[in-house]
């Protein structure tokens, strides 16, 4: 008999540790409700979940965005829908406008109403915004828009310009505005210019070219650049969807400079401009519905990817109550038999005591 080693207490003390350690896990998990967590656990399963739970926080914010894309949207249709109504009430002044029995002061009337709906259509472009951000129009002033080639190029060509005069125009803005013009006319933005810098520019062209461009020409041909709203609908890169607003002011829309009164305007140039404008507005409508539509059923998507998702993530890190229950009832019975066996297993080395005696 060997008191120095309690091999018994040793070997019962090692199972109660186990049996503490087990009971410990199974509280945590049940405290918890989750299966892991440390990543002793399940290393790989919580490297799973860890990159599940990206996607499904990804997926809630991005269902977010999506709402609020809708609402964007909405928020334009609704001022095209009103400026619908205003082109068509525009068109019916203009065919009354036509008739032979007005005189020069019922045109004048005419022309008056008119020209109120012409404002009022800018109006609508200017002050329709989500977010302090305009939707239908890139802004008026130069200040507020970037020269792009596009943009030059259509106020050369107002004038039928020349490709040379092209040329000119654009070495003249690298020159003397310090600003590079894409070779390919793609109409990329380019740097922001104030009034004097292009004054210098147009002045320097003018001068030598053979069709004159002024700021104006300028001016209006930036005024149909169209607005681009990207709306972040995944959790991932390259989930996107892009919607396109034209410029829907009066000038954008090629109807700000019409006037019944004016005798080289005829009737029929009125009402084709105004059709057109009608078009534009009616297909902007249709591709602004087409892509709410789609944005609802992203949002459906999203909603049934997240739900998939995070069924397959609480499989993976969620607790099964029951059988932990089982487990820590298992864990907590060893640890009381431990407990009772190691206080036995050192009580053992006290009868080598009935020996001395």
């Amino acid at each position: 008999m060997r008191i120095n080693t309690n091999t018994a207490a040793m070997n019962t003390y090692s199972n109660l540790t186990a049996a503490n350690a087990s009971k410990s896990n199974s509280l945590a998990k049940l405290s918890s409700g989750l299966r892991i967590n440390k990543a002793g656990d399940d290393a790989a399963g919580l490297a799973i979940s860890e990159k599940m739970k990206n996607q499904v926080s990804g997926m809630t914010q991005a269902s977010r965005n999506a709402q609020d894309g809708i609402s964007l949207i909405q928020t334009a249709e609704g001022g095209l829908k009103e400026t619908h109504s205003i082109l068509n009430r525009m068109r019916d002044l203009t065919v009354q406008a036509a008739n032979g029995t007005n005189t020069k002061e019922d045109k004048g009337a005419i022309q008056k109403e008119i020209t109120s709906l012409q404002e009022e259509v800018k109006r609508i472009a200017d002050t329709t915004k989500f977010n302090n951000q305009p939707l239908m129009n890139k802004g008026t002033a130069l200040s507020d828009r970037k020269i792009t080639t596009a943009t030059v190029n259509a106020a050369i060509e107002k004038g039928s310009a020349a490709v040379a005069d092209k040329a000119f125009m654009t070495t003249a803005l690298k020159d003397i505005a310090g600003v590079t013009v894409p070779a390919d006319e793609t109409g990329e933005a380019l740097q922001s210019l104030s009034e004097t810098k292009l004054n210098e520019v147009i002045k320097e062209y003018n001068d030598k070219a053979t069709h004159k461009v002024s700021i104006e020409d300028l001016k209006e041909a930036g005024a149909a650049e169209p607005t681009t709203f990207s709306f972040q609908i995944g959790a991932n890169k390259a989930e996107r969807i892009d919607v396109t607003i034209n410029n829907m002011t009066a000038a954008g829309l090629k109807i700000d400079k019409i006037n019944v009164t004016d005798l080289k305007q005829t009737t029929d140039d009125i009402l084709g401009k105004l059709d057109d404008a009608i078009e534009q507005v009616s297909d902007q409508r249709a591709n602004l519905g087409a892509v709410q539509n789609r944005l609802d059923h992203t949002v459906s998507n999203l909603a049934t990817t997240k739900e998939n998702l995070s069924e397959a993530n609480s499989r993976i890190t969620d607790v099964d109550m029951a059988e932990e229950m089982m487990s820590f009832t298992k864990s907590n019975i060893l640890s009381q038999a431990s407990t009772s066996m190691l206080a036995q297993a050192n009580q053992m080395p006290q009868s080598v005591l009935s020996l001395l005696q």
